[in-house]
């Protein structure tokens, strides 16, 4: 089976429906002929961030793969929302990133947001007229939510936001910021403490920092926001106040560790392609360098990670579209699809020799890429922290099985707040 397959390999056809086939064939295509020709350019300049591709996603509802068809979605779920961010991934992961990072705030709304406020945002995210980031991470607490020190005061009917964010994914295309702030006083209980709040990208007061290129995912944009007394009205709050907390766990869980994985899964399959088509071309004594046993041991482990990680990335959203328990499962696929390619990528520089530290080869490229996998969404020691809980019997939210079933009710009922 190769690698990168045209195809969906049989092991995840048990998690695949006809429009899931349909659906991986549509990324390939639009793969090849929109994203691979970019690639390059996209490498090439590093301080711009790509724009076109993420028009030509949104202008097939990509963006609103998981939204419901009464706001004008695919209303097609986490797998279909997996098939895409992965076969992109395997040609350019920025792009992917581009994609998977406007989805984590969707479900947001999906989740928290009033059915007033889902009609406002959701159609124009369907018919790709905006994007959305979420904005959580900051410059002195990181990913730690409880050192969130951005303010959100009331004053009036409205809401005074100041504070600066950091990390976030698609700060210079999003129009809309989905803002967790602290709304009570030093004390309170974490859980009780933070507010989400939908603020515009052209609010007076929000300012966005030039884009300043990172190790990988050249064209993808992730920055820093700065809010100096930013108003937004009441009804832009997402969720209950001081349920800021729910908003950005629940979609870290259900969204932004799928979506890593499914980034992951990508890059592996390209990392193993690349390096079984070197071996397989490069001649070697009177064959070639894939007839060296100790080189297909090193290959073989390569592929054994892929076909693992690939089974952990669907299986796990396969459980969330069915509303089952799986918070875990998705930690998991985050936690092991991140590792597994690293270990990939590694290998794989050491086989291709000097050749892999071509700036032009792809390979440097994918090993660069892969790192950004790691800090979003937890790092590896949150996520083991995560699966302690569930060794224990102590993770006692399942946001899978309480948000995802309630989603699929709103597939059906869109009143359903």
């Amino acid at each position: 089976m190769s690698a990168t397959p045209t195809t969906p390999p049989p092991a995840l056809r048990p998690y695949l429906t006809a429009r899931h086939e349909l659906l991986w064939d549509e990324a390939d295509a639009f793969a090849a002929e929109h994203v691979a020709p970019r690639a390059a350019r996209m490498e090439a300049a590093p301080g711009r961030v790509e724009r076109k591709v993420a028009d030509l996603m949104a202008a097939r509802g990509w963006f609103a793969v998981t939204v419901p068809s009464a706001f004008g979605g695919l209303s097609a779920g986490h797998v279909a929302k997996t098939i895409l961010v992965h076969r992109i991934a395997c040609v350019s992961a920025a792009a992917a990133a581009i994609l998977q990072a406007t989805l984590i705030p969707v479900g947001a709304l999906l989740h928290f947001a009033t059915y007033e406020q889902k009609g406002r945002w959701l159609p124009q995210v369907a018919d790709g007229s905006l994007l959305l980031s979420i904005a959580v991470t900051e410059p002195q607490a990181g990913g730690h939510i409880g050192g969130i020190e951005t303010t959100a005061e009331r004053a009036g009917s409205e809401w005074v936001i100041t504070g600066s964010k950091i990390h976030i994914g698609n700060s210079h295309l999003a129009g809309a910021h989905l803002v967790v702030a602290r709304t009570a006083e030093a004390g309170v209980s974490t859980s009780q403490a933070l507010t989400a709040f939908m603020v515009e990208a052209n609010r007076p007061g929000l300012a966005v920092s030039d884009h300043r290129p990172g190790l990988g995912l050249h064209g993808f944009s992730a920055g820093r926001l700065d809010l100096d007394h930013v108003r937004v009205p009441e009804d832009q709050v997402v969720g209950e106040i001081g349920r800021g907390l729910s908003v950005a766990q629940s979609s870290s869980i259900l969204y932004g560790r799928p979506n890593l994985a499914a980034v992951s899964l990508g890059i592996h399959e390209a990392i193993v392609a690349t390096t079984a088509t070197r071996l397989k071309t490069r001649p070697r004594y009177r064959g070639t360098l894939s007839d060296l046993p100790v080189l297909r041991d090193r290959i073989g482990g390569m592929e054994a990670r892929l076909r693992a990680g690939r089974i952990l990335a669907y299986q796990s959203v396969h459980l969330l579209d069915q509303g089952l328990p799986c918070d875990a499962d998705l930690i998991n696929a985050k936690y092991l699809g991140h590792q597994w390619a690293v270990q990939s990528a590694q290998d794989a520089m050491e086989l291709h020799g000097a050749h892999a530290l071509d700036r032009d080869y792809v390979l440097q490229r994918l090993w660069r890429d892969i790192q950004h996998t790691y800090p979003p969404a937890g790092t590896g020691e949150v996520q083991r922290i995560r699966l302690a809980d569930a060794a224990f019997d102590e993770d006692h939210i399942q946001w899978s099985e309480r948000l995802a079933a309630e989603a699929a009710w709103a597939r059906t009922d869109p009143t359903a707040a």
